[in-house]
C-alpha cells in the first residue's frame, strides 16, 4: 500500500515538473489579465442636459475612483463648455471623453493605458451605443438610466480591453492613432473641472437659477433705516407726481418732463428696495444705475425741491445702494440626506 501511494506522488511530482508556465509572448500579457483593470468606469450621457443615459456597474471603492466619478459627472452637466474630445489628467486615473451626435461617451481608465487605446474604447463604445439606440430613442429619454440594459455590453467591451490591452483590431487603434496626431485632444485639468461646478475656492457667486443652495444675509437695523426712508421718499415722489399732473392737464401738459422725472424716481426708490430685500444677478450695475437715475432726476426737479430736500433724497439713495452692494451670500447648509 505504501509504495502505490509513493508511486502516485512521484507521478504527480514529475507532471508538475514538467509545467511550465506560459510566456509573455503570448497575445495577451497575463500581468495585465490578472493585477488590474485598465478601464475602471464608464459612462453615457445626453449633451443637452447632462441626462445619464447608461453605465457600468462596479463595485470597487477606490477613494481616487469616487473622485474622477464624481467630476465625470459634474463635465457631464456642462458639456457645452467642453470640446468634443477631451482628456483630464489625474494622479493614477484619467477622463477620457467624446462627444458625437449630441451623446458624450466618457470613462475612468488607469493611466497605463495609453490615451490612443482610451479613445479607441470610446469609439467602440460609440459604435455599440449607436447600434442599439437611435437618435429618436437618445432625444425622447426622460428619467436618469433609460439604457441600463446597455451595461452588458460595455462590460463586454471593458472585458476585452482588460484581457487585450487595446481592441481586437488594429486598424481602428491606427485610425485613433492618426486622427489624435491629426486632432490633438484637449488636456483639461482638475482646476478646470471645478472652476466649472462653481467651486473655485469659494471666489464664484453662486448663479441665480441655484437660488436654492444660497440666502441672503439678515436684515440689519441700517437696512431696516434705509427701507423705511426709501419708501418715505417714494411716496413723496408720488404724491408730487399725482399732483403735478393734474396741473399738467390744464396747462396743455407744459410740465410733463417733470411729472416724468418724479414716476421715474418713484420706481428707481421701490426697486431699490428689491435689490436690497432679494438676490438677482448683476446686482451692483442695476444698483448704480438705479442710484444715477435717482440722482439725475432729483437734480433735473431743482425749482420743485429746496437744496435740502434734494440732498435728503439722494442721501438716501446713496445709503440703500451702499447697503445693497455690502449685503452678501451666504451658503446654506447640504442637505445631507440626499
Amino acid at each position: 500500500m505504501q509504495l502505490c501511494l509513493l508511486k502516485e506522488w512521484k507521478q504527480h511530482f514529475k507532471i508538475i515538473k514538467q509545467w511550465t508556465p506560459p510566456t509573455h509572448n503570448t497575445v495577451c500579457s497575463p500581468w495585465i489579465r490578472t493585477t488590474m483593470s485598465l478601464i475602471l468606469f464608464a459612462f453615457v450621457a445626453r449633451v443637452r442636459d447632462g441626462l445619464p443615459l447608461s453605465a457600468s456597474t462596479d463595485f470597487q471603492h477606490n477613494r481616487e475612483l469616487q473622485e474622477r466619478k464624481q467630476q465625470l459627472r459634474t463635465i457631464s452637466k456642462a458639456l457645452a463648455r467642453f470640446p468634443d474630445r477631451a482628456a483630464v489628467r489625474g494622479q493614477e486615473l484619467n477622463i477620457y471623453f467624446v462627444t458625437s451626435d449630441g451623446v458624450s461617451y466618457m470613462s475612468v481608465c488607469h493611466n497605463i493605458l495609453p490615451a490612443a487605446k482610451a479613445f479607441c474604447f470610446l469609439e467602440d463604445l460609440r459604435w455599440e451605443f449607436t447600434a442599439c439606440y437611435n437618435p429618436t430613442a437618445v432625444a425622447s429619454a426622460a428619467r436618469p438610466y433609460p439604457f441600463l440594459e446597455f451595461d452588458g455590453n460595455i462590460q463586454k467591451l471593458k472585458q476585452q480591453y482588460d484581457r487585450c490591452g487595446g481592441p481586437t483590431l488594429e486598424i481602428t487603434l491606427t485610425e485613433v492613432q492618426e486622427e489624435l496626431v491629426l486632432h490633438p485632444p484637449h488636456i483639461l485639468t482638475l482646476e478646470d473641472v471645478e472652476l466649472t461646478n462653481g467651486a473655485a475656492n469659494g471666489h464664484l457667486e453662486p448663479a441665480a437659477a441655484a437660488g436654492q443652495n444660497v440666502k441672503l444675509e439678515r436684515v440689519t437695523a441700517p437696512g431696516i433705516l434705509s427701507l423705511v426712508l426709501n419708501i418715505m421718499c417714494a411716496s413723496l415722489n408720488m404724491i408730487r407726481g399725482v399732483h403735478l399732473l393734474e396741473n399738467t392737464f390744464q396747462d396743455d401738459y407744459e410740465g410733463m418732463w417733470n411729472v416724468v422725472a418724479f414716476f421715474l424716481a418713484f420706481v428707481s426708490c421701490v426697486l431699490q428696495c428689491h435689490l436690497y430685500l432679494f438676490h438677482t444677478c448683476q446686482k451692483t450695475v442695476k444698483a448704480l444705475v438705479l442710484l444715477g437715475v435717482i440722482v439725475l432726476c432729483n437734480v433735473y426737479l431743482l425749482g420743485f425741491r429746496n437744496v435740502w430736500q434734494l440732498l435728503f433724497h439722494i442721501s438716501v439713495a446713496c445709503l440703500s445702494t451702499v447697503l445693497i452692494l455690502t449685503r452678501r451670500l451666504q451658503d446654506k447648509p447640504n442637505d445631507c440626506g440626499v
